[in-house]
């Protein structure tokens, strides 16, 4: 409605006086201001804020008179009437210092053109010079307690009980009447006032009082508190015949105001609370309406302490009361009690450090034109104190104190709605200040696109043409433009048009919310935001001739104004184009029979409200005939309405719509539901219907041509509700979401919200006979509604901020300092939840749950869900007495509905007190019960919330229990975030650590579904250290530090727990390997920091062994994305250059095996389709990781001799891509070379090709698999190998098809520690992959062949059956080699550096989280042995463990 922006601008008073003002008076269009001091009458001008003549009272005379006190205007602002203190009434005349006479000038700068302007044009740029001449005083002979103008009369109240009459002009005896106020009967209503006076009046007067034009009475505060209303019983109140009505129970009455346009007294109380009264017209008797009062729950400190009211003041329009107390403070409430600034609270009441300030004490204030400012006078002694603290600040010229007036003014933005409410159908928020528009703005980016796309459409008058959206499509602007920021978009109003215009009357936004028009004193204007440009009328003399009287709209492309022309002295109805020039030779005008008070627009339909209280409907109509875009309007339907509307000011708003009680719920009709239905009209507050009078012979539509198809008269109305002083609703259809496109929006003040909403019977079935076919649902919020969004279920609304600025000017605070600065910042809200509600507890839960699947698709749908059992169960559960009918099991039966139940109700109790729980979990079901749903959806981040509250509602044991089953399930689907929390979780419940619940995880996994992160948390190494493993047993000291830390307690009370959560891990690891899931092991292990080695340590005799080498094979050609080797079909001998392999294919023993992996063979190229399975450790690498396929770093490339010839390196042997010996190449400085194969080093390949064959190089090509898969299974066998575990060397070593493998370990079985049956099982294995490959799969064969030496080698030495020794300990390390070269030397030290043992005397590649190689070089180990170690082949100082 009204909001406080920025701070208030002090005004000073440029005359030297000792006095000091204390009562301000405005004149009635509130242009000037007559501001009071004890000898002295000043007037000042409104804008520029200037005083313009001031009236100082000779010393003799203030004798006599006694000092002013009060002032009043008369009406045509002629003269003003000054009371004092000893009982006189002086009179002043206000007289013009003629035509060209002005204070002050406007100076423009040279080549200005503003500076020739027409005669009228120039007056309001400037203050008018005044003078002020005093006439003969009037003695009334007793002091004056109040003053009031009324038409041709003045009315005052003295202390001697006398109403005085007195007449503006004729001063003489006849001119003057006095009533006594014991003549006048009180009673409680008029109908009991027959019996005489009822209410002993001797030696009471009144005290304070106002005129009421709409109830035709005045309202008063009698001396001994009581509350009056005192009317007329002929024609008006200066007749003899007066009759008074009191209200009862009121003793403590202070002030009064009235509110003309909804017919409300208002009376402060010394109780601090301002009561608001209403006639009631039946009976005469005043009824309390409602209350402004501060709340205890809103303002704690001060509800209570505020004192006495001492003024209220209504706005101009009369949609919001401004009310300050002997405390001081100000406090603004809408006309029905919604509250909406007060200054006692927060920022207004303490400084930044904490400290309370005294709130501003205030003598009178009083509202500027339009309601932009409020101008206050503050109490004498506060500005006293505030010029003190001044003086020491101000050394440089102080101005002498007792020239600062004093006075302040706040300025105000305001809604459009409050004197325009046609923009009550669209969706947009518009608010205007003196200079300035705020909207809501759409997302600029649309804004662009659109104005580019339009430019080009309509090249002509150089501005977009504005498509008008289709009336039934969706203008529901996106969500994000609407609620993702809060701030405004501001258009400077024209200065050159304000100038002459000021103050700005009207605002209207199009239902686009891209044109806006205002319209001030003169003419109008309108603005584009695609243009970025104001239009005024071309000619000035134009502008001056029109004045807007009904207020402003858009039609698609027109502006609407209903006006007033001067020259022709008539009323008029204008319609403008936006594209063309602003002038009337393109306006299309309609001569109107009265004056026009509102005007609306609806489809192609304009409504007026009229003085003579009668609406008209005309239509609008484009015309394409003429060359100029221009419009027909025809007056379609007159409706008098002067039986119901007693006064044309009390009509706030009317609006035409497709709202009606019957007929609108059938749906065979639905065309008719667009045609215009019913009249809304806003009287005083009451919400009048008029539908549509179907009763008399219905003709059918089509029988009828359209041109004279008669419309039908409108029924008697009805009233829909009471207080209502906005209302919304829109003229668009949506099938799925009728509920809220068909229902009214009504805002009511205090009493929140109001929607009346239709019901639709289901599945077009016939609505039952008892159902009402709409209802009124009231429901409160927390903003106050500006806009509604239909189909996006939001209230639009904006909010008072503040920012503290004070302590910036050291001890002594200018008066900038007593207040914060104020912004305004867009609200929104969402009222589904509150609808649902109180559809469910009126058992309409049918209708709820239509209305909650058609919004089911919105973003915010889950929070409005728990919302709604959130408010429930607050309610529910805290009440003291026990509810007959509880809500709570209704809901959670409402909420079972919808797929999210399980979410919603976990998330809310985790966001509700503890104490709560029982009661939530009573209604909704048991949370064990709902933990085993959530486990069987597979909805594991639900499950572990819901783990949570189990843990505070169970022991300790069925924690456990359903922890460890969605553990499993967690390790089972490779939710790693998940595992993880689950591992903390578990140990907390063994430690009592559980004082702070583990976070619910989130959704998404962290980085990816993980990369490997080569072990980033582990707190033990890679390989036990060798003392730690001469006992035969792992000592398992920590076997996670999880990322939120370890926490540093005794190992003996985690022992057990560690233990538990160990035994989970191995049986999972034990699982993954039996089903020959390497890669998820992998991944596994990263994720969890699980010692993957020391296990499969243990494990090598057990379940790390392999039973079937072929099927383990095959499974890993599928874990790993690998493509079966296949061999060009024309090749009869293998090109290579040793001649060891020969092989002969023929075509018809390609079995279906090769086949499939022909079809894959550009696997690198399908690499990002096919790789992402759902947990594969590499998902977190990189880009260039993609490029890092060779591990031949920048080092050891330094020698490579001839490029070529490496180029066409077999990858049958990879040694050279990154084969264990080469780890530690991987440096940071390593230099990735793009085409991954293109540079190996030729010292480390045992085969190289003579000469380049194509078919070969595409071949191999064909043969690898993606790149991230070699570096997972090279990592995995640098794992078995560390861990001992041969057979799975010698697997991996098939696949990865590197015959150095083959062969270490074939070498390694000579050692002692070797089992004889791991040989044999060797021995077999590669049979058996030998007899597969020559049937199933012959790209094998080559390699085969190629190893065929040290099979032979295996074949023998396990013939020989060597006794195998005693099991050694780790310590012992066995050499391998002939020579042991430096870099064996070199990188366990490096390790030990690092702090992580790597027996095998190589780095492991540390993977980043992020997934990319990275680790600087060892620090002791230069590069040059890095290279040596690299390109020695053989030399391995392995530590079997």
């Amino acid at each position: 409605m009204y909001f406080l922006t920025g701070w208030p601008r002090r005004l000073l008073c440029p005359l030297r006086s000792a006095e000091e003002p204390f009562h301000i008076q405005p004149s009635s269009q509130r242009f000037y201001f007559a501001l009071l001091s004890e000898t002295q009458l000043s007037i000042w001008f409104s804008r520029p804020s200037v005083l313009i003549v001031s009236y100082i009272e000779s010393g003799k005379a203030a004798g006599q008179f006694g000092f002013y006190q009060k002032a009043e205007w008369k009406p045509d602002d002629s003269m003003i009437a000054v009371a004092t203190a000893n009982g006189y009434i002086l009179l002043f005349d206000v007289s013009g210092g003629g035509e060209e006479k002005y204070l002050y000038e406007p100076v423009y700068p040279k080549g200005s053109p503003r500076v020739k302007v027409t005669p009228g044009y120039k007056e309001e740029q400037c203050a008018p010079a005044l003078s002020l001449e005093m006439k003969k005083p009037v003695d009334l002979e007793a002091p004056i307690n109040s003053l009031l103008t009324l038409q041709e009369d003045l009315l005052v109240c003295t202390a001697d009980g006398y109403l005085h009459v007195l007449h503006w002009d004729g001063l003489g005896s006849n001119g003057r009447k006095a009533i006594c106020l014991t003549t006048i009967p009180f009673s409680l209503d008029l109908q009991s006032a027959r019996g005489g006076p009822s209410l002993d009046l001797e030696g009471v007067y009144i005290r304070c009082m106002e005129y009421c034009l709409t109830l035709d009475g005045l309202a008063v505060v009698l001396s001994d508190g009581r509350l009056g209303f005192i009317t007329p019983l002929s024609s008006s109140i200066t007749a003899d015949q007066l009759q008074g009505v009191w209200a009862a129970d009121v003793m403590d009455g202070t002030c009064v105001a009235v509110n003309n346009k909804y017919r409300l007294m208002t009376f402060g109380c010394t109780s601090g609370c301002v009561l608001v009264y209403m006639i009631d017209t039946a009976t005469g008797s005043m009824q309390l309406s409602h209350k402004l009062e501060l709340t205890p729950k809103h303002y704690p400190d001060i509800y209570n302490k505020t004192g006495a009211v001492k003024l209220i003041r209504w706005s101009p329009d009369y949609s919001v009361v401004m009310v300050t107390w002997e405390c001081g403070g100000l406090s603004l409430w809408s006309v029905f009690g919604a509250h909406l600034i007060c200054t006692l609270g927060e920022d207004f009441a303490h400084h930044s450090d904490g400290t309370k300030k005294d709130p501003l004490k205030i003598s009178s204030m009083s509202w500027g034109a339009e309601g932009y400012h409020l101008w206050v006078i503050p109490n004498r002694q506060e500005r006293r104190k505030l010029e003190d603290g001044e003086q020491d600040v101000e050394m440089i010229s102080p101005p002498h104190p007792s020239l600062q007036a004093g006075i302040l003014q706040f300025h105000f933005i305001k809604s459009s709605l409050t004197v325009n409410p046609c923009t009550s159908n669209q969706e947009q928020v518009l608010l205007h200040g003196e200079d300035r528009l705020y909207l809501t703005c759409g997302d600029p980016t649309q804004i662009h696109s659109t104005s580019d796309a339009h430019t080009n459409l309509h090249p002509r008058d150089g501005s977009p043409l504005h498509h008008p959206p289709n009336p039934d499509s969706s203008l529901s602007q996106g969500l994000s433009t609407l609620l993702g920021h809060k701030h405004w978009h501001v258009v400077q109003i024209h200065s050159t048009y304000l100038e002459s215009n000021w103050p700005i009357r009207f605002a209207a936004i199009d239902t686009a919310g891209q044109c806006m028009a205002v319209a001030g004193r003169r003419g109008f204007a309108h603005y584009s935001l695609f243009m970025r440009k104001w239009k005024l009328f071309g000619n000035i003399t134009q502008e001056q001739n029109m004045t807007a009287t009904g207020g402003l709209a858009w039609w698609k492309d027109f502006v609407v104004v209903a006006c007033y022309n001067f020259t022709d002295q008539q009323e008029q109805l204008r319609l403008y184009q936006r594209s063309s020039n602003l002038d009337n030779a393109f306006a299309s005008v309609t001569k109107l029979h009265s004056d026009t008070l509102l005007l609306n627009v609806f489809r192609d339909m304009i409504i007026l409200f009229r003085a003579d209280c009668s609406i008209c409907l005309y239509s609008i109509e484009k015309r394409d005939d003429s060359p100029t875009p221009s419009v027909s309007v025809e007056l379609l339907q007159e409706v008098s309405m002067s039986r119901y509307i007693p006064h044309p000011a009390l009509v706030v708003s009317v609006t035409l719509t497709s709202v009606r009680t019957e007929t609108g719920i059938s749906l065979k009709a639905p065309q008719q539901a667009c045609m215009a239905e019913s009249i809304m009209l806003n009287l005083a507050g009451q919400l009048i219907m008029l539908q549509r009078d179907r009763s008399g012979p219905q003709v059918r539509d089509k029988e009828t041509p359209t041109v004279n198809k008669k419309l039908l008269p409108f029924c008697p109305p009805i009233v829909l509700a009471q207080c209502v002083e906005n209302v919304w609703t829109t003229c668009r259809s949506n099938k799925k979401k009728r509920h809220l496109l068909e229902a009214l929006w009504l805002s009511c003040g205090e009493a929140g919200m109001k929607v009346w909403l239709p019901l639709f019977p289901r599945d077009h079935r016939k609505p039952h006979s008892f159902l009402s076919r709409r209802i009124m649902l009231p429901f409160h919020i927390n903003i106050y509604p500006l806009a509604v969004l239909f189909e996006d279920a939001l209230v639009l609304g904006a909010t008072n901020e503040t920012v503290l600025y004070d302590g910036l000017q050291g001890s002594s605070e200018p008066l900038e300092a007593l207040f914060p600065y104020c912004m305004v910042e867009r609200t929104s809200q969402i009222y589904l939840h509150h609808i649902l509600r109180q559809l469910l507890v009126r058992n309409l839960g049918e209708q709820a749950l239509m209305l909650a699947q058609s919004c089911a698709s919105l973003p915010y749908f889950p929070h409005v869900l728990e919302l709604m059992v959130h408010v429930v169960l607050e309610e529910e559960a805290t009440s003291r007495e026990p509810i007959p009918d509880p809500l709570l099991p209704t809901v959670a039966k409402f909420i079972t509905e919808f797929p999210l139940f399980l979410q919603t109700i976990v998330h809310c109790a985790r966001k509700t007190e503890y104490a709560l729980w029982n009661y939530l979990f009573a209604a909704v079901g048991n949370p064990k019960d709902l933990f085993e749903e959530c486990l069987m959806a597979q909805d594991l981040d639900t499950a572990a919330s819901y783990l949570i509250i189990l843990q505070n509602m169970e022991v300790p044991a069925v924690s456990r229990q359903h922890a460890t089953l969605l553990f499993n399930t967690a390790l089972e689907q490779g939710k790693w975030d998940l595992c993880r929390h689950m591992i903390r979780f578990l140990k907390a419940i063994g430690s009592g650590e559980m004082e702070s619940p583990p976070p619910t995880p989130s959704t998404q996994e962290p980085s990816s579904t993980g990369g490997f992160e080569f072990f980033r948390n582990r707190s033990i190494s890679l390989s036990q250290s060798a003392d730690s493993i001469t006992t035969g047993k792992f000592n398992l000291q920590k076997t996670f530090s999880m990322p939120s830390g370890a926490s540093a307690k005794s190992r003996d009370v985690e022992c057990a727990e560690n233990m538990y959560i160990d035994m989970m891990l191995w049986r999972h690891a034990r699982h993954l390997l039996e089903q020959v899931r390497l890669r998820d092991l992998g991944c596994f292990s990263a994720q969890l920091g699980f010692e993957l080695i020391g296990w499969l340590c243990r494990e090598r005799n057990r379940v790390a062994r392999v039973d079937d080498f072929v099927s383990a094979l095959k499974k890993l050609h599928k874990d790993f994305l690998w493509p079966f080797p296949v061999i060009p079909v024309g090749s009869l001998s293998s090109p290579l250059k040793n001649g060891r392999c020969r092989s002969v294919l023929s075509t018809q023993l390609l079995k279906s095996q090769s086949a499939d992996s022909l079809l894959n063979s550009d696997m690198d190229t399908a690499l990002p389709s096919t790789a992402t399975t759902n947990h594969s450790w590499m998902d977190g690498l990189g880009q260039s990781t993609k490029d890092m396929d060779t591990a031949s770093s920048a080092h050891s490339n330094q020698n490579a001799p001839q490029t070529h010839d490496a180029f066409l390196s077999l990858l049958t042997s990879k040694v050279e891509e990154y084969s264990v010996g080469s780890a530690t190449d991987l440096t940071e400085t390593s230099s990735v070379v793009d085409g991954d194969w293109t540079m190996v080093d030729e010292n480390s390949s045992t085969l190289s090709l003579s000469q380049a064959e194509l078919e070969h190089i595409s071949m191999e090509l064909a043969n690898k698999g993606p790149h991230k898969s070699q570096v997972q299974l090279r990592y995995l066998l640098h794992v078995f190998m560390e861990a001992g575990c041969l057979e799975w060397c010698v697997v991996i070593g098939l696949i990865l098809r590197d015959a150095n493998v083959i062969k270490q370990v074939i070498s390694f079985l000579d050692c002692p520690e070797v089992p004889p049956e791991t040989s044999q099982s060797i021995r077999n294995g590669l049979l058996a992959v030998d007899a597969w490959a020559s049937t199933d799969c012959l790209g094998y064969k080559p390699f085969i062949n190629l190893i065929q030496p040290q099979l032979q080698q295996l074949m023998d030495s396990t013939s020989e059956q060597l006794q195998p020794e005693a099991f050694q300990p780790a310590s012992q390390s066995c050499k391998l080699t002939a020579s042991e070269g430096p870099g064996g030397a070199a990188a366990p030290r490096a390790e030990d550096s690092r702090g992580v043992p790597a027996p095998l005397g190589l780095a492991l590649p540390s993977l980043e989280p992020a997934g990319v190689f990275s680790r600087p070089p060892p620090e002791d180990s230069p590069p040059e042995q890095t290279e040596e170690q690299g390109d020695e082949e053989g030399t391995y100082d392995c530590t079997l463990s």
